[in-house]
């Protein structure tokens, strides 16, 4: 894990622990005093569904913030394709520690296996293609790195971050500044070396964008139809750009829409559409 993603995880599971204790103090757990301090036990946790594996970081996080000793045996790593009643891992320590974490841990572990199993399912779908899947920002609030992070796990691969490290100019951007061309020249001007997309609803606007310097253009709500047309006047102009084709596209369409020359397809599905991988922690002794 590397250190922007470190912060980030140590930061939203301090976050989740507050949520659940009202405060950064492991003893209001009112239930988990019920069991003498220095009681030690061990625990399981099971996938109950075929799934793709992710947040092993943030659960050895949430452990750790509770400042106990939580040994923790991973029997799978971010990334691993885990079958059903699959063992996941096996924890030892406190047990008050292991109760007051587990339903933090879970949620993490959840919902970032949820975003990297339905990424898995689309990319398989596209695999014998040369598109590549795209995340968006439609994530859980909150979540966006943790979630991206989960997207690169099952075979996606992430798009911008956020609103500062590329443009993506839309049709409210471009209403705003005027035209096309003046969003993508003051976006070159503002910050010189940045990607700078456009989002384009007809081969006319694709036209604009390509002329005035787009590095990608993202085709809105195209047809398999109208998207050869666009490849096609993207390969004849003098500035090609990458195309990336988004809007309404299902894992029942997605093939239809990884054509020879588009070179992205972004769903938002990935990350706002998932539920939540099935899993269960039982305490062994």
């Amino acid at each position: 894990m590397d250190s922007q993603l470190l912060q980030n995880t140590q930061k939203i599971v301090a976050q989740a622990l507050f949520e659940d204790l009202n405060g950064d103090d492991a003893n209001n757990d009112i239930t988990a005093q019920l069991i003498p301090a220095e009681q030690v036990i061990s625990a399981n946790v099971i996938c109950r569904e075929e799934a793709v594996f992710c947040g092993k970081g943030w659960a050895d996080e949430t452990f750790k913030q509770l400042g106990a000793t939580v040994d923790i045996n991973w029997h799978c790593q971010d990334g691993d394709r885990l079958s059903e009643n699959q063992l996941i891992c096996t924890l030892h320590g406190p047990a008050r520690a292991i109760l007051t974490g587990e339903r933090t841990a879970l949620n993490f572990i959840q919902t970032l296996s949820a975003t990297a199993t339905a990424t898995s399912i689309y990319a398989d779908k596209i695999a014998h293609t040369n598109t590549r899947l795209l995340d968006t920002r439609k994530t859980i609030p909150c979540l966006r790195v943790a979630q991206k992070y989960a997207v690169a796990c099952g075979g996606g691969v992430n798009h911008r971050v956020g609103l500062y490290d590329a443009f993506l100019i839309k049709e409210n951007h471009i209403m705003a500044a005027g035209s096309i061309a003046n969003a993508v020249t003051q976006a070159h001007k503002i910050a010189p070396g940045k990607k700078v997309e456009v989002e384009v609803e007809n081969n006319d606007e694709l036209k604009q964008a390509l002329d005035a310097g787009a590095d990608i253009v993202m085709l809105d709500n195209y047809s398999p139809a109208e998207i050869q047309s666009a490849v096609a006047v993207n390969k004849a102009h003098a500035n090609t750009a990458k195309i990336e084709v988004s809007g309404d596209i299902t894992i029942d369409t997605i093939v239809d829409y990884a054509q020879d020359g588009v070179d992205f397809i972004s769903s938002g599905a990935l990350t706002k559409h998932v539920r939540a991988i099935d899993l269960s922690l039982r305490v062994s002794g």
